[in-house]
């Protein structure tokens, strides 16, 4: 692909064209057009595009808030392949998931309902059906505390007499 069909696919995609049309008019294969788009931040819905970048130049002369990280805001440096970065270091990104874990997409095949081994409340366990414990609270006390607590020992449902 030529830096002027690189030029072309850009200046039409700013203005809001779809990826089929933009390989009609330039003849280029609509999925070497779509990939050269997500490569260089141009995909998704063209309105949606077109009107998110006319909205942050006005704002204030720059691309909107792509470049920034979603946590802090500082600036970041996009590599020039592969998936973009959203944020600056790894500490931003686990505070933003902390503070959004509505945004997770989980499973719901993947919940199981478990009962604890010391308090015997049942809970709910993502992703781990062997999960046995509550909370870090109720292992420790069942592990260290068993003899001061008067409880018997745990027998697990897979271990056998032999």
């Amino acid at each position: 692909m030529t830096a002027e069909q690189q030029n072309k696919i850009r200046e039409l995609r700013m203005k809001g064209i779809g990826y089929r049309n933009i390989s009609s008019e330039t003849g280029i294969p609509r999925d070497t057009v779509r990939s050269f788009c997500r490569r260089n931040g141009l995909d998704g819905y063209a309105a949606a595009i077109y009107a998110g970048k006319t909205e942050a130049v006005q704002k204030n002369g720059v691309e909107g808030k792509e470049n920034q990280c979603q946590n802090c805001g500082k600036k970041l440096e996009q590599p020039s392949t592969g998936r973009k970065k959203k944020f600056c270091c790894e500490e931003c990104r686990r505070k933003w998931w902390k503070r959004h874990p509505e945004k997770i997409n989980r499973r719901q095949e993947s919940f199981y309902t478990e009962t604890c081994a010391y308090c015997g409340s049942e809970f709910l366990s993502y992703g781990n059906r062997g999960r046995r414990y509550c909370s870090h609270a109720c292992y420790i006390r069942d592990r260290f505390w068993r003899e001061e607590d008067g409880r018997e020992e745990y027998i697990s449902s897979n271990t056998q007499a032999g």
